[in-house]
C-alpha cells in the first residue's frame, strides 16, 4: 500500500518501485490551505486509480469526483455544524476507498457505485420522460388524470424480462423487409462483380461467389448495413497444402499459411496461383493487390450505379476490399470482398488487416464454427442464445462505452456460458442476460477472454486501458440498473 507524505504541496511516495524523494506530481490549485490538502488527495486518487483498481479505476474516479464536488460546494456556504460534519464524513467515507487495500476497495466499490448510479439513473429517467410530458401538455385534447398515470404505472410494472423483449423487438431485431432489401442489393452487386471477373480474367479458377456474414445468418442488429462477398479460390489439392499457424514460425493459432508442394514433379507455373508465390507460399497480400486492381480500380462504377439505380463506389485508402452502396431509400450498405480457401471445415480468408505484418499469412475464420455451434445449441433445447447475443450486440453498438466489444467476444462469451448453465429457456432470458454482464466484468478484470474453439486466442487483445476502464464502469453500473443499457 502506498504511504504518501504531503510536503511542500507535493506528494512523495515510499511505495515499492518509487524511491523516496521522487516527485510524482505538483498540485498548485486551491485558495486556502484546507483546499490544497483536498486537492492533493484527489489528484493523487485520479492519478493512481487505475494502478490500484484496474478495470474498476474508472468507477473510483467517478466516485471521487462526486465526493470532492460536494466538499467544495459545501465549503462555500454556511450550514449547521452538525449537518456539515455528517455530510463531510459521508464524503470522506467514499474517499477512504483510496487508502484501503485492493481487496477492501473491490468489496466497497460495488455498494458505493450503485448508490450514485441509482440516483443518476432516476434523474436520467425523469429527464427522458420530461419531453414526452411537455409534448402531451401541448396537445389540444384534454387527458384525464387516470389516463395520464397509466404509462407510468405500466412502466413500473414491467420486469427486466419484459424490457428485454421490448428492447429486442424495437432496437435490436431487423424487420424481414429491411433484411430482404439489403440481401437483394448485395446479391445484385455479387452478380455484377462475378460476371466482370469471369469476363476480364477467364483463366482465373474461381468458384461460385456467394454472400456471407451476419446479414445472411440473421445475426445483424440495429441496421442492415454490412455484408461479405465471398470469392472462393480453387486450388489444386496435389499442389497446395494448408498449414496451421502452430506449425509455422508465426506460431499464431489464427494465422495459417498455404505452401506450394511437389515442385520437383510439378514445377512452378503449373498452377494459375503460382504467380502469387513468395518464398514458396501463396502470398495473401499479393492476391489482395491483384483483386484490388482487377475489381476496385477497373470496374466502371458510374455505369453500374446507373444500372442498379443506386450509388456504388469503392472505399479506398485501406487494405480491405470494400464497396459502399447508397440506395435511394434506406441505410447505406458496405460489402467486403473476401477471397476464401476451403478445405473440409477449415475456412481461410485473405484479410491483410487481420494478418498484418505477415504478407503470406491467411486468417483462420472461426465465424462458421461459432454460428454453427450457436444454432445447434438453440435447436437442441429451443434456447434464447441468439436473442441474448443480438440484444448484447445492439447494446454494445448503441452504447459508446461498450462499442469496442465486437461480435466475436460476445458470441464466445455465450458459448462459454452455455457450458456452465444448461437452462436457456425463454423464461431465463433476463437471468442469462444479467449473467452475461457479470461474466464480462470478470473477463475484463482478468484482461483475457479466450476463444471457445482456440483457447490460445485472447479476444480482448487490441483494447486500450481506457476502453477497458469505460466498459468495466458501465457494466458495473448495469449490475443494479440494467435500464442504462436498454435506453
Amino acid at each position: 500500500m502506498l504511504t504518501d507524505i504531503i510536503k511542500n504541496d507535493k506528494i512523495w511516495s515510499t511505495s515499492p518501485g518509487v524511491s523516496v524523494g521522487q516527485e510524482v506530481m505538483d498540485f498548485r490549485w486551491g485558495r486556502s490551505r484546507g483546499e490544497e490538502g483536498i486537492a492533493v488527495v484527489i489528484n493523487f486518487l485520479l492519478a493512481n486509480a487505475r494502478l490500484v483498481l484496474g478495470v474498476g479505476g474508472a468507477a473510483v474516479l467517478g466516485i471521487a469526483t462526486l465526493a470532492v464536488k460536494r466538499l467544495i460546494e459545501r465549503a462555500g456556504r454556511e450550514a449547521d455544524d452538525e449537518k456539515v460534519e455528517q455530510k463531510m464524513s459521508e464524503s470522506w467515507e467514499e474517499l477512504s476507498l483510496v487508502s484501503a487495500s485492493p481487496k477492501s476497495i473491490r468489496k466497497g466499490l460495488e455498494s458505493v457505485v450503485m448508490k450514485h448510479v441509482a440516483k443518476a439513473t432516476k434523474s436520467q429517467k425523469a429527464d427522458l420522460c420530461q419531453p414526452q410530458q411537455q409534448k402531451s401538455s401541448l396537445e389540444e385534447k384534454p387527458v384525464k388524470a387516470s389516463e395520464s398515470q397509466r404509462p407510468k404505472s405500466l412502466q413500473l410494472s414491467l420486469t427486466l424480462q419484459d424490457r428485454l423483449h421490448q428492447y429486442y423487438s424495437t432496437r435490436a431485431a431487423l424487420t424481414p423487409e429491411v433484411v430482404h432489401r439489403a440481401e437483394s442489393l448485395a446479391l445484385d452487386i455479387c452478380t455484377e462483380v462475378q460476371g466482370f471477373l469471369h469476363t476480364t480474367n477467364p483463366d482465373m479458377p474461381l468458384g461460385e461467389m456467394s454472400l456471407g456474414g451476419s446479414l445472411l445468418d440473421d445475426l445483424q442488429v440495429v441496421r442492415a448495413d454490412h455484408a461479405c462477398l465471398l470469392v472462393p479460390l480453387q486450388l489444386e489439392p496435389s499442389l497446395w497444402r494448408l498449414i496451421p499457424g502452430e506449425e509455422t514460425l508465426l506460431t499464431h493459432p489464427l494465422h495459417w499459411m498455404v505452401r506450394r508442394v511437389n515442385l520437383e514433379y510439378f514445377p512452378r507455373g503449373r498452377s494459375y496461383w503460382d504467380r502469387f508465390l513468395v518464398g514458396g507460399y501463396l502470398s495473401c497480400r499479393a492476391l489482395v493487390n491483384m483483386l484490388s486492381k482487377a475489381v476496385m480500380e477497373t470496374m466502371n462504377w458510374p455505369s453500374l450505379s446507373s444500372t442498379l439505380d443506386c450509388l456504388v463506389r469503392p472505399v479506398l485508402g485501406g487494405d480491405e476490399l470494400k464497396l459502399e452502396i447508397r440506395p435511394e431509400r434506406g441505410d447505406p450498405l458496405f460489402i467486403s470482398i473476401v477471397p476464401v480457401l476451403r478445405e473440409a471445415d477449415v475456412v481461410l480468408t485473405a484479410q491483410v488487416e487481420l494478418t498484418r505484418p505477415w504478407d503470406s499469412a491467411w486468417h483462420l475464420s472461426l465465424y462458421p464454427w461459432e454460428t454453427r455451434r450457436l444454432a445447434q445449441l438453440d435447436s437442441a433445447d429451443r434456447g434464447v442464445r441468439r436473442v441474448v447475443l443480438k440484444t448484447l450486440k445492439a447494446v454494445c453498438r448503441r452504447c459508446p462505452a461498450l462499442r469496442p466489444l465486437a461480435a466475436a467476444p460476445l458470441v464466445n462469451l455465450i458459448l462459454h456460458l452455455s457450458d456452465k448453465d444448461l437452462d436457456w429457456s425463454e423464461g431465463c432470458l433476463s437471468g442469462r442476460f444479467q449473467q452475461c454482464v457479470w461474466e464480462l466484468i470478470g473477463y475484463l478484470e482478468e484482461g483475457v477472454l479466450p476463444s471457445y474453439f482456440k483457447s490460445g486466442v485472447n479476444l480482448l487483445n487490441g483494447m486500450t486501458d481506457e476502453e477497458v476502464d469505460e466498459m468495466g464502469f458501465m457494466l458495473y453500473c448495469a449490475v443494479s440498473e440494467p435500464d442504462i443499457l436498454l435506453i
